[in-house]
C-alpha cells in the first residue's frame, strides 16, 4: 500500500544546480524566466511514498532532483501497471498536461526522494514566453511518445521470459550495477508488474535463468554474469530503444 503522508516543501534555487540532465536546468541563467525558476519548490518524499494520485487534478510537473521514482497506472481488476522507473533528472508528471485534466499515471518514491515541482501555471506562463524552452519540451514529449510506442508494440510480441529478460536489461541500462547487483533493487511483484506477467512467473523465471548461469540472485537483488547471451535472446526485439 502507498504511503500517502503529508510531503515536506522547501525552498531552492536551479542557479547552482549540479543535475546537468535536467530539461530545466539550462534555462536557470536566463532572466526570461527568473520568475519560473525561483517559484520552484523541493518536496521532500520517504521511501514509498506517492505524490502524485492517479486521476488526481493536475496541479504541476515534477523533476527528480535526487532518487528514484516508479510509475504507474492501474489496469484492468485494479492491477498495477508500472509504465517506467525515474531517477534524478527525469520528468514526471508531464502525460497530465495539454488537453489533459486529469494526472493519467501515479507515482510513488522508491527511496527517499528529492523533487523539484513547478506549478502548471507558471510552467504554462513560461513555455509561452521562451520559444527554445517550448522547443525543448516538445522534442520531449516526441521521444517519449516514440519510446512508449515502440515499448507497446515490443511487449505485445514478447514471451514471458523475454520480458523478465528485457526488464531486467532496462534496469541495467537506466540504473547500472555495484559490486555485480542492480542498483535499482525491486520486488518480484515489481518486475512483474512493468514485464506485464505474474509474480509467480517472474519467479519461475528468474529461477531458471540462474540455473542456466545468466544471473545471479542475493534476497531482492539480481545480478547479471552474462550480459551478451540475455542481450542476443531479445535482440530482435529492439530491447534498447527504452532507456
Amino acid at each position: 500500500m502507498h504511503t500517502r503522508s503529508k510531503i515536506s516543501i522547501l525552498q531552492t534555487t536551479c542557479i547552482n544546480c549540479t543535475q546537468t540532465n535536467c530539461i530545466v536546468n539550462s534555462y536557470a541563467n536566463s532572466e526570461s524566466n527568473r520568475k519560473f525558476i525561483e517559484s520552484k519548490k523541493i518536496l521532500k518524499c520517504k521511501k514509498g511514498q506517492q505524490f502524485i494520485m492517479e486521476g488526481a487534478m493536475v496541479n504541476g510537473l515534477f523533476i527528480i532532483l535526487k532518487g528514484t521514482a516508479k510509475v504507474f497506472r492501474t489496469g484492468i481488476n485494479g492491477k498495477e501497471q508500472i509504465v517506467r522507473f525515474a531517477k534524478s533528472g527525469e520528468v514526471i508528471g508531464h502525460r497530465g498536461f495539454g488537453t489533459e485534466e486529469h494526472y493519467p499515471i501515479g507515482a510513488v518514491a522508491l527511496e527517499d526522494t528529492l523533487l523539484c515541482y513547478f506549478s502548471k501555471e507558471l510552467l504554462q506562463e513560461a513555455l509561452l514566453n521562451n520559444a527554445k524552452l517550448a522547443y525543448d519540451m516538445m522534442l520531449f514529449y516526441a521521444n517519449e511518445l516514440n519510446r512508449s510506442e515502440s515499448k507497446v508494440k515490443t511487449i505485445s510480441q514478447m514471451t514471458v521470459r523475454e520480458r523478465v529478460i528485457d526488464s531486467i536489461l532496462y534496469i541495467n541500462r537506466k540504473f547500472g550495477d555495484t559490486d555485480g547487483y542492480l542498483n535499482l533493487v525491486l520486488s518480484r511483484k515489481e518486475y512483474a508488474d512493468y514485464a506485464g506477467t505474474t509474480e509467480e512467473q517472474v519467479i519461475r523465471t528468474l529461477s531458471t535463468l540462474k540455473k542456466e548461469g545468466l544471473i545471479r540472485t542475493r534476497g531482492k537483488k539480481i545480478g547479471i554474469y552474462n550480459i551478451d547471451n540475455l542481450k542476443a535472446e531479445i535482440s530482435q526485439h529492439n530491447f534498447f530503444l527504452d532507456s
